[in-house]
């Protein structure tokens, strides 16, 4: 049992000072070393810092940018914290916890975290034999060469499988999962940089696409994307004397499923229930850290890697109960206005993806008042990291 002294310890002292993306598009024409160091300099300027007050840089693991390489193309010379975590779209949220660690503990007083990818031109994710060591048993802990023999190869089709299985469980339905692709794409709609800006979506445009893994059409699928982003993380004592209004952490954790399997993302399909997430975990943790519930959010970024991924997770962080997620994205409730705003620069689903650290961006923005779509008198928001193999989440507050 974890001392609620201890679990609380790290709340509010931590805060975003500095946020930084390049475009999101299809095919960069750059490296990634290069996207990356243009988010992160525009995080340092918006910080209000400059790059000689950077010492640590924390990253995501799958990302091929190394934090010294960053380090020596930004021109940094004081580094003294680096780590990374993952996998995947599980890094953003705890990269914040590495980096209110760091500030805590006095390893370091100003740092970087990033994530760069040319996600659609270079290397598309989510397939199998994208892992070095992939040819040995259990090569890069994946176990892909259990299930890809018998046609399981793909994230979709893993996600299509948990779909299905939460159709026939709970009477979800195809109009429910394209309420979550409408709430997104509106909310893109409204945000220029979005790579669905000038897209709107209607219901029938949705119902029409074609399916990719059934039950999972075009238009539940996130887009492949290239593209960075990067924050800049320092003690919210700090964060009073810089330009920007500072957005704290109020509190970061993980979980992991009660009937965890090892492996990346296929093994998933072996649990029990395979429509259960390491979020229900991590959610109760969470809450617990912060001292707020789910229904005190004014706003959520949730994981939307595929539109199903956001009803298991609103089932999972205790938004509604377990089968409601359906009806829940089909009252409207995700929408502007609506009881619980989601993914307001349109997500992974309508923005970009960027495993989900625009959504770490998309929130500071939100809570500085600075979002193209914004939400009245948000002061409390959520992220969720991605839902497979196990959770991670944050909770970030409106300074006083």
């Amino acid at each position: 049992m974890i001392d609620d002294e201890l679990a609380f310890a790290g709340r509010d002292k931590c805060a975003v000072v500095g946020i930084g993306q390049t475009a999101f598009s299809r095919d960069s024409g750059r490296s990634v070393l290069s996207l990356a160091t243009e988010a992160s300099l525009k995080a340092i300027a918006d910080a209000g810092l400059t790059v000689d007050d950077i010492d640590g840089i924390v990253r995501c693991e799958q990302d091929t940018v190394r934090p010294y390489s960053l380090a020596a193309s930004l021109g940094a010379k004081n580094l003294h914290y680096w780590a990374d975590t993952g996998p995947g779209g599980v890094a953003p949220c705890m990269m914040m916890g590495l980096a209110m660690g760091a500030v805590m503990s006095g390893q370091a007083k100003a740092v970087l975290a990033f994530r760069s990818l040319n996600g659609r031109s270079e290397s598309r994710l989510g397939g199998s034999g994208n892992h070095a060591g992939a040819q040995i048993v259990g090569g890069f802990g994946s176990y892909d060469e259990f299930f890809v023999p018998y046609g399981l190869q793909t994230a979709g089709q893993t996600f299509a499988l948990m779909a299905r299985r939460h159709m026939l469980e709970y009477g979800t339905t195809a109009e429910q999962l394209g309420a979550v692709a409408l709430a997104c794409r509106e909310h893109a709609n409204k945000t220029p940089h979005a790579q669905m800006a000038d897209r709107p979506m209607s219901l029938d445009d949705y119902l029409s696409a074609r399916m990719i893994s059934s039950p999972l059409r075009l238009f539940d699928y996130c887009l492949e994307s290239d593209g960075a982003c990067a924050v800049v993380i320092t003690s919210a004592e700090r964060a009073k004397d810089l330009p920007k209004p500072p957005v704290l952490i109020r509190a970061v954790a993980g979980g992991a499923p009660r009937d965890h399997r090892a492996g990346m993302m296929f093994p998933a399909i072996t649990r029990d229930d395979i429509t259960e997430l390491g979020g229900r975990q991590a959610g109760s943790e969470l809450w617990r850290r912060a001292g707020v519930g789910p229904h005190e959010m004014d706003i959520a970024q949730i994981y939307d890697c595929f539109t199903i991924s956001v009803i298991l997770q609103l089932e999972a962080y205790g938004f509604c109960g377990k089968g409601e997620g359906g009806p829940f994205a089909a009252s409207g409730a995700l929408r502007m206005g609506g009881e619980l705003p989601i993914n307001t620069g349109g997500g992974h689903l309508s923005e970009g993806y960027v495993h989900g650290m625009n959504h770490i961006v998309q929130a500071v923005r939100q809570l500085r008042g600075e979002a193209d779509m914004q939400v009245p008198d948000a002061e409390l928001c959520m992220c969720t990291g991605g839902p497979l193999p196990i959770g991670s989440s944050v909770v970030f507050r409106k300074a006083a």
